[in-house]
């Protein structure tokens, strides 16, 4: 399930030499891996946060620490932050 979130009202408007800031954020949260695919069932692991197993930039930061699945299975969420820099103090 990909969950997006976003901020529904604009920043706030700045004179002409303003300065807007998009960050965007990705958290996993909990494992959504189907132990019991290959009996026909739904059985999840119960993991509910990614914990890389190895250093980023290796391909043990792929794997999850604590239930051994890859990145991939654990649910995404994406935080998108819009931030607007007035020079004015009165904005």
């Amino acid at each position: 399930m990909l969950k997006v979130i976003l901020r529904r009202e604009p920043p706030p408007l700045c004179p002409s030499n303003h300065l807007v800031t998009i960050v965007k954020n990705v958290e996993h949260g909990e494992c959504q891996k189907n132990q019991a695919l290959n009996v026909g069932g739904l059985s999840l692991d119960g993991c509910m946060e990614f914990f890389p197993s190895g250093a980023e930039g290796t391909a043990e930061a792929l794997i999850c620490g604590a239930c051994g699945c890859h990145k991939n299975f654990h649910r995404r969420e994406i935080h998108i932050n819009v931030i607007c820099r007035c020079p004015s103090a009165n904005v």
